[in-house]
């Protein structure tokens, strides 16, 4: 269902090459302490513009994910149980030092532990707060299989922002993420956080770029409406090695433009939208 040509990136799909003091401290600082991020392990595109703001997105519980989506670059496989129980603290130390004020926090899947990781995601979290007073910290997480107790732990953490994303539409999803997910499993995890606490803001974001229909994107909006979410990332799929799928469309940035337009129609209130938008692009400029 996918065709196999390559198409040529247009101009507007422009990377900004890494330079300055503040993207040498933020990479210096991460190898040091030994963290991941999903900046570099996921190849995104705005890792100069976001690194010279300060700003990462902290990876944690490993580089190895459990599933193997057929867009995503970070490498698959078997951690075979494997965790740091010090991570949590370790990481809120290094936030520390980097003297950040908003931080994103995500992760591998890791179907192979008993609670899927919620407990060492709740405990990273609480490092957090309890290590820099005044801290916004705001999570982007697997779906734990649809767990309800699972997901109640990283509620009752009390981050300021939970994402969890789409991905892209539904017809596409069994073809481009793993068969562990879905879309309805998805939307499901969405509508419980409100469920669970109906103050806790909400963040989602699906790609385009795969074959979806003008139709399909405007359903998925709906559908992240009805959700409740308050935030939604729209942006451009790019092909992170020949190994994964191939982009069918390119869209214009004026596309862009009108996807957010139909999104604020129908009533979200915060939308980003643009060839270069990421699920955790200028995250603390929003909340």
């Amino acid at each position: 269902m996918f065709k196999r040509d390559h198409l040529k990136k247009p101009d507007w799909i422009k990377f900004k090459i890494p330079a300055g003091g503040n993207y040498r401290e933020v990479y210096d600082r991460m190898k040091k302490h030994g963290l991941a991020t999903v900046c570099q392990e996921a190849r995104c595109p705005n890792i100069a513009e976001c690194w010279e703001r300060k700003s990462a997105t902290i990876m944690i519980m490993g580089r190895t994910c459990t599933r193997a989506c057929r867009f995503c670059a970070v490498q698959t496989g078997d951690p075979k149980g494997r965790i740091e129980p010090g991570e949590p603290a370790h990481v809120a130390g290094v936030i520390r030092e980097l003297g950040l004020r908003y931080v994103v926090i995500t992760s591998v899947d890791r179907d192979d532990l008993a609670d899927q990781g919620s407990s060492h995601y709740a405990a990273t979290v609480s490092e957090i707060k309890k290590m820099n007073p005044g801290i916004r910290v705001e999570v982007l997480i697997p779906d734990f299989s649809g767990r309800a107790e699972f997901l109640r732990k990283i509620v009752e953490a009390g981050p300021d922002v939970i994402g969890h994303n789409l991905e892209t539409v539904r017809r596409l999803t069994p073809h481009i993420r793993d068969q562990r997910c879905g879309y309805d499993r998805s939307r499901n995890i969405l509508t419980a956080i409100k469920y669970l606490n109906p103050e806790m803001k909400t963040k989602s974001g699906f790609m385009v770029g795969l074959g979806e229909s003008d139709e399909e994107i405007t359903q998925t909006l709906a559908d992240l409406k009805g959700c409740r979410v308050d935030i939604i990332t729209i942006g451009q799929y790019l092909q992170p090695t020949m190994k994964h799928l191939p982009v069918q469309k390119y869209y214009r940035p004026e596309e862009f433009h009108e996807i957010r337009a139909a999104a604020e129609r129908l009533g979200i209130r915060h939308v980003i939208s643009g060839p270069l938008v990421r699920s955790s692009y200028r995250a603390a400029e929003i909340i």
